[in-house]
């Protein structure tokens, strides 16, 4: 008879997919999505007074549906990827309903679009009918967009500046998610500053609260004890509203064909759709880096699949805000939270969707108590923008606000309350100091999204001494503006063909439009001033000894500048600097000063320090070879800053030379 024993190594052993740490990081996935719902509810019902029965019984049951079949998702790739990795440690991504996108719908779309249903002489119920088709289609199209995107993430990632597109998303951060809710902050100014308080307390300060209850979760519930017992008798002012009340209201997420009416009125928001899809994919290429620097390798293409679907499923059912995976994977997973997270938040978003406790939820949480969450997470867009551009791109991101600041007041002016119809005309048509300066306001601010990613992109190009980049996004941006697809003329942001506008509106459409022309051309012109300035900078840069040896080099061989960079490759911690850190890097501060090219090689290194001390380390080695400019040292020394700024190092070491290349 013969025993077999099994390696102890190959024996198989069960994978813990949920964990203690999966209730907190419930809680807090939970709130962020009932947080958005809740501001999408307010404004479209507070703001734009659209029935309670649409938003609730329609919008609501599609949207949470598509952050059930989000999360459901996202929790099966967790659990399949613990098991091929052999390990209980994977945390699923995080997948909820878009903040600034659905923020940005609600302020920009959904709500004009249902004032404007309502001129068109629709009643009240039909208009808000209208505006729900108008948010399935705006989905869809966004979904099969995003759904494209999907298998182009590498390539988009490349293309897309980080400059303009963070700096777009911190514009729509501070000007819309922030500076709007802050308004309904200060509406109960107590109650508002109160929770405001405790969420930058316990989430930015990181102070402890007692029993280390979650941050967000403490601040909802001090804000709604306070709101509930100081407002019925008077001590927060004119901003308490006494809840409606409760109804029960269960409506099941029916596919519909109801998207395909809705089509044709999304052809004016376009230049917001697609930017908000295109916000998203980057963002999920983004987080699944993210993600993947944290230890859990997703697959990119999955990730932006998963979103893409989700969306379309939600737009199918009547959703009309789109679903992304959250930033702040690495969060979740300081928690301990492993899949059972997004399961929970899934199962209890959609459920509450179609039983109707989440609309109940959305309705007893005050404005004053949801504001402060958008407030806190517009100021951390905002400073991400900032801390993951590189240093030098920082005025490039602060350029790109400027659109958003134009359309945060056009739809304040805009608002009849503050300038009457007629009135607003009037002034769109003045021109007593040339231009009308409410017409400019208006120009500058419609289709602010691309706008804001196109002037980030062309500064951080020009920065970047890209000139020919920065002369295309030029002359990109000047064929959109005759077309109103940016800076539309129009009040409602409408496309058009030029040669059909008239007066003052044809006007500032050709003025727009040629100011990107004539600027692309001086760029043009200032970049040929390079090529006059190479002799004289290769005399500066290698003596006139080595300026001679230039005749020496046999055809087709020419004499080229030789730098090789050293970086030690361990962190301030000890730890040792990830392959993806090091990827970054060299993307965001290389690539961008040396795109012709470069050779990278792993090291060790080893030198004595002052103490006598032998010290050993792994090393990175760049090799560049460029031609001689009076830039290029400029160049190479703020590569150098920027990875001893960054990773905390004391030097990198630099090597210059010349020598006869041919290629």
């Amino acid at each position: 008879m013969s025993t077999t024993v099994q390696d102890p190594r190959h024996v198989p052993t069960p994978r813990r997919w949920f964990a203690a740490g999966d209730i907190n990081g419930f809680f807090g996935l939970m709130v962020d999505n009932l947080a958005v719902m809740g501001f999408l509810a307010a404004v479209l019902m507070g703001i734009y007074k659209m029935p309670a029965e649409v938003v609730f019984g329609r919008m609501f049951p599609g949207t949470a549906l598509g952050v059930l079949v989000g999360d459901l998702l996202y929790t099966w790739m967790a659990v399949r990827l613990a098991r091929r990795a052999g390990r209980d440690t994977i945390t699923a991504m995080p997948l909820g309903i878009d903040t600034p996108t659905t923020i940005g719908l609600a302020f920009l779309v959904l709500g004009p679009a249902f004032v404007a249903f309502k001129q068109n002489g629709l009643s009240e119920h039909d208009a808000a009918i209208a505006t729900w088709q108008l948010g399935m289609a705006g989905m869809m199209v966004m979904g099969v967009f995003k759904f494209v995107l999907s298998f182009l993430g590498a390539t988009i990632g490349r293309l897309v500046p980080r400059a303009g597109l963070l700096g777009a998303i911190a514009a729509i951060a501070l000007m819309l998610i922030g500076f709007l809710p802050m308004l309904e902050v200060l509406s109960a100014p107590i109650v508002g500053m109160a929770t405001l308080g405790v969420i930058l307390y316990a989430v930015v300060a990181r102070g402890r609260l007692p029993g280390d209850v979650p941050g967000v979760f403490a601040a909802f519930v001090l804000g709604t004890v306070l709101y509930y017992t100081l407002g019925p008798v008077g001590l927060i002012g004119p901003g308490y509203h006494a809840p409606a009340p409760l109804s029960w209201r269960f409506a099941l997420p029916w596919p519909s064909l109801g998207f395909i009416d809705g089509l044709a009125a999304t052809i004016p928001y376009l230049p917001l759709y697609l930017p908000f899809g295109l916000l998203m994919v980057v963002g999920g290429i983004n987080n699944a880096e993210s993600a993947r620097a944290a230890g859990d390798d997703f697959n990119t293409r999955d990730i932006l699949l998963v979103e893409a679907v989700s969306t379309l499923v939600a737009g199918l059912c009547g959703g009309v805000a789109q679903t992304t995976p959250y930033i702040g994977h690495p969060a979740y997973k300081k928690m301990g939270a492993r899949a059972g997270y997004t399961l929970l938040t899934g199962v209890f978003i959609g459920l509450g969707g179609v039983l109707g406790y989440v609309s109940t939820l959305v309705e007893v949480l005050p404005l004053a108590v949801l504001a402060p969450i958008l407030v806190f997470v517009a100021i951390e867009m905002t400073t991400q923008a900032f801390e993951a551009s590189p240093a030098r791109h920082a005025v490039a991101v602060a350029f790109s606000f400027f659109p958003a600041i134009a359309r945060l007041l056009a739809i304040k002016l805009g608002d009849p309350a503050y300038v009457s119809p007629a009135h607003f005309n009037e002034l769109m048509q003045s021109q007593a100091r040339g231009l009308p300066e409410l017409g400019l306001i208006v120009t500058l601010g419609n289709g602010f999204i691309i706008t804001s990613m196109l002037w980030g992109g062309f500064l951080a190009a020009l920065i970047d001494r890209r000139h020919a980049a920065a002369v295309m996004t030029l002359l990109a941006a000047a064929v959109l503006t005759l077309f109103g697809i940016i800076h539309s003329v129009e009040a409602g942001g409408g496309m058009y063909l030029p040669w059909q506008l008239s007066g003052v509106a044809q006007t500032l459409c050709y003025q727009f439009a040629a100011a990107y022309g004539v600027l692309a051309v001086i760029i043009a012109l200032l970049s040929l001033q390079r090529q006059s300035v190479m002799i004289v900078a290769a005399v500066a840069a290698f003596g006139m000894a080595d300026a001679s040896r230039a005749a020496e080099c046999a055809a087709p061989a020419r004499l080229m500048a030789r730098v090789q960079l050293f970086f030690g490759a361990t962190l301030a911690d000890g730890q040792p600097l990830a392959d993806e850190e090091w990827l970054k890097f060299v993307d965001q501060e290389v690539t961008p000063r040396f795109p012709e090219g470069l050779t990278e090689l792993s090291g060790r290194g080893q030198w004595r320090r002052p103490d006598s001390v032998i010290s050993r380390e792994p090393s990175r080695v760049l090799l560049l070879w460029y031609s001689p400019a009076k830039d290029r040292d400029a160049d190479i020394e703020a590569v150098r800053t920027a990875y001893k700024t960054r990773y905390k190092q004391l030097s990198v070491l630099r090597v210059d030379g010349v020598d006869c290349v041919s290629f």
